[in-house]
């Protein structure tokens, strides 16, 4: 699946080129970022992407225009929204229970939209105490527990999580329950840069080995996220990457 190609892309294509760029390359799905310029040409992104057989399969963030599209198309991809991290204001600031209660409430509205919907909702780790393992696991726990949120789950980025490399295998069997999408990432500690074509980082072998020998077996994300760069460029970087990691991969 092709992540994070829309607003990051130097090109800046349109919808018909980008469905016609990822129809080229072989992907089957898009997980579509935005921002306000492309508002308005949400109807026609999704019809070139149906004309080219690729799925919407998330959404990032929400808005009420993507929303009646859904519906009027009978679409129900993923939403992906950045995990809260709210405050413990008035509370002791060491009792995590109290900002999982916190981002748990702060969701409930898209929680409740999501399920009208039909689509699953991905809290989506983007630093700060939300972005944690276990606090996503928590807030998604808390959510369920309070009933009608089976649909929500956790979407996982490796360029968002270069702190959690030292326990990515704990990481990843503590949120594996509720994964929705695991997007991957060339991973060197900093001042490496952050986002990094999939094999040129220093970690790559070891999180292949994470993942591989973890019982996922989702979605995988595959990015773009370099603006100065254009998008089938930077995503066939990543595809020839994972391919080298994987054919040499130890069994």
């Amino acid at each position: 699946m092709a992540w994070c190609v829309v607003p990051f892309d130097a090109r800046q294509r349109g919808p018909e080129a980008r469905a016609t760029m990822l129809q080229r390359l072989g992907f089957s799905k898009l997980a579509y970022d935005w921002r306000e310029a492309q508002v308005p040409s949400f109807e026609q992104e999704i019809v070139e992407l149906q004309k080219a057989g690729i799925e919407l399969f998330a959404f990032w963030d929400e808005h009420p225009a993507a929303f009646e599209l859904f519906e009027k198309y009978n679409l129900q991809p993923q939403i992906w929204k950045t995990a809260p991290s709210p405050t413990a204001e008035g509370h002791d600031e060491n009792d995590p229970a109290v900002r999982v209660a916190a981002a748990a409430a702060q969701l409930r509205p898209l929680v409740d939209r999501t399920r009208q919907l039909g689509c699953k909702l991905g809290l989506y780790n983007h630093g700060g105490w939300g972005g944690e393992p276990e606090n996503l696991v928590a807030v998604v726990e808390a959510l369920r527990q309070q009933g009608d949120a089976d649909h929500v789950g956790i979407v996982y980025n490796l360029h968002h999580a270069h702190a959690d490399l030292d326990r990515l295998e704990q990481a990843l069997q503590q949120m594996q329950p509720y994964l929705l999408c695991l997007n991957l990432n060339g991973m060197s500690q900093p001042p490496a840069a952050k986002i990094l074509p999939i094999g040129s980082g220093e970690h790559d072998r070891e999180w292949l080995r994470v993942v591989l020998e973890s019982n996922y077996r989702g979605p995988i994300g595959i990015l773009d996220h370099r603006p100065e760069i254009d998008a089938e460029q930077s995503l066939q970087q990543n595809l020839r990457g994972l391919k080298h990691l994987t054919a040499n991969a130890s069994p």
